[in-house]
Order: structure tokens, then sequence, then C-alpha cells
């Protein structure tokens, strides 16, 4: 139930003494470190200042109550996936019948990442209250070890359940346990599978904590692709193509420098079910890998596939998924699969959930033609974390490497997509040329992480200087626009990046910047809510003493928008829990961000997530404004904003879309939206206390207040109330 390898997110640096696997269970900008005393344990947790970029510290005691609020609204569990987990029923189910058919008398049985300890107490449960059952579960993240307890002792389940807070590597036969397990449960299984370090758990506990030959829940797991043609998934990663449809004058990824700039060689998760109206399927699903738990896996391998063509046209991207056999006989099983495979009478179709979503690698450039009929030769590999292929056809039957993108610089295939695109560049450039206008010789400042920004100025105007900070790439991106500004056709001269950061910046240009601006977008922000942009206005408000009398800021201002949704698949993955197979977990609800049955005074927190993506959806109301933030002027104090929601359809409320529009010119005529309806953005959701049913006869309005204090920890709190 919880990645037990590493509990920190793709975008911090480890601190921990082994190698860390990605992990899609945190949603939180945090990165935990581990400290142990005889007496108890403690975690310094590393909190981001969404408006500054800068980090602190946060000291999580055993002691401590589970998930103690670090901000006013948000508790270190709140804004993971766990949640969505155990209100995964097909899920829940599936391993329970799977353990009880497994596990028929008292044995010792191991639990890795034990989440909330529903597995182990299932296994207990099936085991009976004998002396000779023992379960060993073991959880590597302190505040989870700590909400687990209580879960145990309000279910009465602590006698049996031996509980460690460590990773299973830790773990010593002889001194934590008396002897090796006889069957394993385990659920560290991402959307690739092998992310959360399923590989390298099976590997040390096979070696060290395991009898010969032990039962195991899961049984095996399947991995399956299918070759398809998309163009919304061709434009996620083929920037040189759309490029070349662009007339702006203006190129990021030039012919001949195609290892400066693009995406990492691996596997992206989405619901690609939201995009199956725009997919063509040109091949059969394929088997690939088979994982047996059961056995040690190796920590690589390869093979090939041969696959016929069903339709003729360009394989775009390689769409995969995995299917859990649960028992050793083959009769209980779970599928990550997109809705269009029709499954076997064994497999029942799963219910929306975020937790596991299906996962697209990106075949290069802008595609592979393809016959009907035409035979190809799919090459795949694993290594310990992740699942590559390459796809040749029957007569280039020569093996190739695997490469895993080499490149100087990469950004997340969403980025990619828009700097692609000829409306928002189209806007980009529009803008800026309107910022340029009169001032022929200007000093630009892009203070964000912008690639096209610096080139599209240098383009505009002949006679400007651009001076681009990138704090996010930093280096990569000094070393690319450099490169890339010279095969564009820029002198030297007319761009520099900063290296010695903005507190040098006012030393160097006092009152010489002319034009300060950005998309604006941080790198590593893309994961979270979009308000988390506003660090331009902070940064922009550090950066006062370097403007101009008459300096020009783009974009003029934010916009904090928002519409009422129907989100019914959203809802059941988040709302709160009460019995999970028989278990009470609703204790769990608060500390786990969840939405309906919450204390008096508690609300869900605001979550970022592609709307589009989501299920179900409609919208229930016009778009509105919440507040305005003027970059035009430096950040004096707090701020705060509040709308009534007028609803236009009638239907169910489950909760509010915001988001951010960026106005980029003094006269409103520009603006940049990152609305449910733009794809390649997040929005932030706010879940209702409960559905509410509005329109005709039901509820009329919702009342929506925002509010940001500079001053503390830079976060914007959302509140909402039922009119």
């Amino acid at each position: 139930m919880s990645p037990q390898l590493s509990l920190l997110p793709k975008t911090f640096i480890p601190f921990l003494p082994f190698r860390c696997p990605p992990l899609t269970r945190l949603r939180s900008a945090v990165a935990a470190r581990t400290m142990t005393s005889q007496s108890n344990q403690r975690v310094f947790q590393l909190r981001q200042d969404p408006l500054t970029g800068t980090s602190e510290w946060i000291v999580i005691d055993e002691n401590d109550e589970a998930g103690a609020p670090v901000t006013s609204t948000d508790g270190l569990l709140a804004t993971t996936s766990y949640l969505d987990m155990l209100n995964d029923s097909r899920r829940n189910r599936a391993y329970r019948l799977a353990i009880e058919k497994t596990i028929t008398k008292p044995c010792h049985v191991l639990d890795i990442g034990a989440g909330t300890g529903l597995l182990s107490m299932m296994a207990a449960r099936a085991m009976g209250d004998k002396k000779e059952s023992r379960v060993t579960a073991c959880e590597s993240y302190l505040p989870m070890v700590k909400l687990m307890r209580k879960v145990l002792h309000k279910n009465g389940m602590t006698k049996n359940i031996n509980l460690f807070n460590k990773r299973s590597d830790e773990l010593k036969v002889g001194s934590d346990i008396a002897s090796r397990a006889d069957v394993l449960v385990s659920e560290i299984l991402d959307s690739e599978l092998l992310g959360e370090g399923l590989i390298p758990s099976l590997q040390h506990a096979h070696d060290m904590l395991l009898v010969d030959n032990p039962k195991t829940v899961p049984y095996r797991a399947t991995t399956y692709c299918q070759l398809v043609e998309s163009t919304f998934l061709c434009n996620m990663h083929d920037l040189q193509s759309n490029e070349a449809r662009i007339s702006d004058g203006v190129r990021l990824a030039p012919p001949g420098l195609e290892s400066l700039f693009g995406i990492k060689s691996q596997q992206y998760s989405m619901h690609v079910d939201a995009i199956e109206k725009e997919i063509k399927l040109l091949s059969e699903p394929v088997k690939v890998f088979e994982f047996d738990f059961w056995k040690r896996p190796e920590s690589n391998g390869e093979l090939d596939v041969h696959i016929e063509a069903i339709n003729e046209g360009s394989v775009h991207a390689i769409i995969s998924w995995w299917v859990l056999q649960l028992d050793s006989e083959g009769t209980i099983f779970y599928s990550t699969a997109p809705r269009w495979i029709e499954s076997n009478s064994e497999i029942s179709a799963r219910d929306w959930c975020d937790h596991w979503k299906q996962c697209v690698w990106f075949t290069p450039g802008a595609g592979v033609s393809i016959s009907k009929g035409e035979k190809f030769h799919l090459q795949a590999a694993h290594t310990c974390t992740n699942i590559l292929y390459n796809l040749k056809k029957a007569h280039e039957m020569t093996h190739s490497s695997f490469s895993t993108g080499e490149l100087l610089l990469t950004l997340p295939p969403e980025r990619v997509a828009i700097y692609g695109d000829s409306i928002y560049r189209q806007t980009i450039f529009e803008a800026t040329r309107n910022a340029l206008q009169g001032k022929s010789d200007a000093q630009c400042l892009v203070i964000d992480d912008s690639l096209l920004l610096p080139l599209t100025a240098l383009h505009i105007s002949n006679g400007s200087r651009v001076i681009s900070l990138s704090p996010g790439l930093q280096e990569n991106a000094a070393r690319y626009l450099e490169a890339i500004a010279d095969s564009n056709g820029f002198s030297e001269d007319r761009f520099e990046y900063f290296r010695e950061g903005k507190a040098k910046l006012t030393e160097a240009f006092p009152s010489k910047i002319d034009l300060l601006i950005g998309e604006p977008y941080y790198y590593g922000l893309e994961s979270g809510l979009p308000w988390q942009n506003l660090r331009f206005w902070k940064d922009r408000t550090l950066l006062d003493p370097v403007l101009s009398k008459d300096a020009v800021v783009m974009p003029y201002k934010g916009v904090l928008r928002g519409c009422a949704m129907y989100l019914p698949d959203l809802w059941k993955s988040r709302c709160c829990l009460g019995s999970v197979e028989g278990f009470d977990h609703a204790l769990v609800n608060t500390t786990l961000g969840g939405c309906g049955d919450l204390p008096s005074g508690k609300e869900s927190p605001c979550l970022p997530f592609f709307v589009w993506q989501c299920g179900e959806t409609k919208k229930l109301s016009k778009e509105f404004t919440v507040m305005d933030f003027d970059f035009s002027k430096p950040i004096a104090g707090p701020c705060s904003g509040e709308v009534q929601i007028e609803f236009t359809k009638p239907g169910v409320c489950h909760g509010i879309a915001l988001w951010m529009d960026w106005v980029m010119d003094k006269e409103n005529s520009i603006v940049i939206s990152t609305g449910p309806d733009e794809r390649y953005w997040k929005q932030g959701v706010k879940l209702l206390g409960k559905p509410v049913t509005v329109g005709v006869e039901g509820l009329s309005s919702i009342g929506i207040k925002a509010s940001l204090d500079p001053s503390s920890n830079g976060e914007l709190i959302i509140t909402h109330t039922l009119c």
C-alpha cells in the first residue's frame, strides 16, 4: 500500500543512503530525512514556499499527532493518493479474496509497504486469533506509521501485527523477526508497475526474508502494450514537426540540434480513456513482460515481440498497462487496461481512479509509418524501475540499444506541446511585440524558466538585449539558450544567462531593465497547483530596484478563475472512508484529505488535476473571477477576494475547478488561460463538503473566498460556503 524504498518526489535530491526510484504516491513537494535515537524517531520534512521557491525543514516527531498540519489547511498526507487507493473497491476486494484464498492456516506473513495496514489486517483476520499467527508489517514513512498504529488500535488488530518503521531491506532475521516469512503480501506498484521499486524489494525479500517457495499475493503481474496513432500524443513530444508549420521565425528545436532539447525516454502516466476518440488503434494488444512475485526476479530483461499492423497509420505512441493475477490458480485479477480493451470474464472493468493510470511511451519524431498487415519488431527491455521500447520494421531486425534520453535539456510532455502550439506561440509573440513597442534598445529580463520568451524578444527587437535567470533549469538552460540563440542567428552579445542570482542582479542592473517578463513558467511546478506560478509576482517584487522608470511588466496581472463542476468520479475517489473490507478507516479521513463527512470546520484540500482526465465531468456555472493579482506593482501585503457562484445548469455539484488566467497587457486584450478547456495545464480542484443538487429547486449559489498572505507560507487559502 505504500512505496517502501523511497518517499521522495522526483524534484528533490534524496538525503537517504540508498537509490530511490521515482515515486507516484506523494503529490506534495516534500522530501524526507529520517533520524533515530533510542527514545524515539524523528523525520525532517522539506517543505517548499511556492512564492519564493525556498525551502524549510519541518520536524515530525514520533510522539506528535499523526498527520499534524504543516500549513493552516493541509497535513503531510492530505495531498497524497493513499485515499484514492483505499477508495478503489475493486482493488480492495481482489486483495481480500486472494488473501483469504492463499492464507488458510496460521503462518508468518510479511507485508511490504503497509500503508494504513489494510493488507496486514486482512492477513491477520484470515489466520484467526491463534498463537502461531504472525504478521510483520514494514512501512518506511513515519507519518503513515503513526496513522497505521491508530487504525490497528481502532480495529483491535495490534496483537498479531508487528509494525516496523523501516524499509523491508532494513529488516533482519534474528533481530527484528525471529524467522523467515511464509507468505508475502504487498502492493508497491505504480502505473508503470516497476517505478516504486518492485524488483529490488522482491529480490531482497526472497534473498533475506522469505522461505523457499513462499506464497505471495499478488502471484504474478503481466504487462501489455498497443501501438496507436494520436495527433494529441504526437504533439506532446514532436516539437520539431510542429515548429516546421509555424512561421514566427523562432526555433526551439532546429534541425541538427535534436540532442539539445526534448522529453525523457520514459513512460508517462495518463488517463488515455479521456482521448479514446482521438486514438486510432494500429495493433492488437500484445503481452510483453511477466513478473512472478513468488520467485526472485531478474534486475534486467529484454525480449522481442512480433506485431502485425491492423490499420494503416503512423505509430505516435505505445500505450501500456498491466494485469495482476492475485491468486496462484488464476481466478482473481485486477487490470489497469483502458476501456477499449475487451476484458475476459475474470477481469471486470474497474471504476475511474487516479492512483493507477495507463502509460504512454512516445515513438521518436513524427512517428513510424505503417501499412495494414505490415510486420513489426518491438524490442522491449526492463530495468529495476522502468520498461523501455524500440520499434523497428520487420526488415530492420538488427538490435538497437535502448536510449534513455541523453538530452541537454528535458521538459515534461505538456510543456513541449505548449511550445509547439501555434495559438500559444502567436499569443506570446503578440504580447512581447506590444511590450517592446517604442523600446528600440530595450534591456529585457526573463525571470522564469521560459525558453520561448528569450528567443521571441531577441527576434522581435533587433536592438534588444535579453537576460535570463532560469531559476529552475539553471545551467542546462544557459547552455541550451546560448546554443539555440546562435542557431537562430542572434549574436552572442545580445543574450546573457545571469548565473549569480536575483540578489546580485539588483547590483548589476540598477534601474536599467525596461521589460521584465515571464510566461510565467517555473520548472518543477508543473504538477503543482496553478497559482504556484504566482512566484512571478514575488520575484517581480524582489527585482523592483532593477526596473527603469517606465518599465513594462508582462504579464500585467494574474486572475484566479473558477467554475462549478459535476465531478462524480473524482468525488468517489476522494470521499471519506468508512469501512474498507470490514475494517474501520474513518479516523484517517481528515489526515488523508478526504471530502464528505469531515469534522466541523475542516475542509478537503485543493488538489491539482487535469480536470479533463477526471472521468465524467460537466460545467454547472459560467466561469467566474475570484480575485486579481496586479503585477504592475510590488506585493504590498495580504490580499483576498470572494465571489458568489450562480449556477447556469441543474445537476449535482461536487466541487470547484480553479485556475489562473494570465493577462499579458494593460489593455486586457491578450490573455493566456489555463482552464479546464486547455488540456496541457492542471487545474486546482476544491471538492465540497458534500455533493449538492443545484439549479431548479436545488441550491442557488456557492460562496468562494481566497486569500494570500505573502509573509506567511505563500499558500493560497481557498474556502467555500453553501448559500
